[in-house]
């Protein structure tokens, strides 16, 4: 039996309609399966919760953007009794991006019925005073996490999304952020080791899998099976300096870079200046002046390609 758990605004609406053809094929297939359709922030997570609270085998199949993914492995009990498949209509898809899944819904499909790997991947956990976050892709604080916050809102999103340009939200908010957002002092330790500390520093991101914001490889050797996670320290550098890093960071090639700091710990504890914000998978948390990311010691199963 596989359990959908469907999004049908993602990507402005177009969800519901990639979910519809794909019911066409499961039930010309005659395939079991149930279908939850998400209509608020969270329900995913309540869905998940719900479905895997009786400790028992189940395979989840999430359609919807990195956020549903987010909320759902949120909700999971258990990450060792499910199997996650992935067919993604939203308009970053880094999740799929990272772990080389097909973004047409019916070569996903096709993935999933026919899966080539079942493959175990981390799960991240952001840790916050007084609350705990999951994150699957990447947790970031400061300019990164500003821009995912002002997406959430933006009708940028939701114009660039409906004539199928969505990765274009991210640059323009990019662009605005950029002489919105300070340069503040982190201290960042990496396990047992010294704490260093950053100066003039834009972003920090933990990255369980290369991408975020709509394809930047931030973090080119970050693996989703290792335990470990890879940080991105971007800092010291000018406004304009910084766009010119943008079109690197789509290969790479920012990597070695002055102002580009990459780190590598299985726990990385930051410590800022002043209160900034902060994501987990381009979902908002509340501003923060610390954070700790670490990988959760349970990994999940995931369908990934031959």
């Amino acid at each position: 039996m596989y359990n959908f758990i469907v999004n049908p605004h993602s990507r402005s609406g177009l969800g519901q309609h990639i979910w519809d053809k794909i019911a066409v094929v499961l039930k010309e297939k005659q395939i079991p399966y149930e279908v939850f359709f998400t209509k608020f922030q969270k329900h995913a997570t309540q869905y998940a919760k719900e479905l895997t609270s009786d400790l028992q085998v189940h395979t989840i199949i999430v359609l919807g953007g990195d956020g549903t993914v987010n909320e759902v492995i949120s909700g999971i009990t258990d990450y060792s009794l499910i199997t996650l498949g992935y067919i993604p209509t939203g308009s970053s898809n880094d999740f799929a991006r990272g772990l080389g899944l097909p973004t047409d819904p019916h070569k996903a499909l096709d993935n999933i019925l026919n899966p080539g790997r079942i493959h175990p991947i981390d799960v991240g956990v952001l840790e916050c005073p007084k609350r705990t976050h999951h994150f699957i892709v990447s947790t970031g604080i400061g300019y990164d996490a500003a821009i995912c916050h002002q997406a959430v809102v933006s009708k940028l999103k939701v114009f660039f999304n409906k004539v199928k340009l969505g990765k274009l939200t991210y640059g323009g908010i990019a662009l605005n952020r950029l002489f919105i957002d300070p340069a503040v002092t982190m201290q960042i330790t990496v396990d047992d080791q010294a704490p260093q500390t950053f100066e003039k520093t834009f972003f920090v991101a933990c990255m369980n899998t290369p991408y975020e914001g709509g394809g930047f490889k931030f973090c080119p050797d970050a693996k989703p099976d290792d335990g470990m996670l890879d940080v991105i320290v971007v800092h010291h550098m000018t406004k304009k300096r910084i766009l010119t890093l943008f079109p690197k960071a789509y290969t790479g090639k920012h990597v070695g870079l002055s102002g580009i700091e990459i780190l590598r710990g299985r726990k990385i504890h930051i410590e800022s200046s002043q209160a900034l914000a902060v994501h987990t998978d381009g979902e908002p948390v509340f501003l923060q002046k610390s954070m700790t990311a670490t990988t959760s010691p349970t990994q999940l199963r995931m369908i990934l390609t031959h």
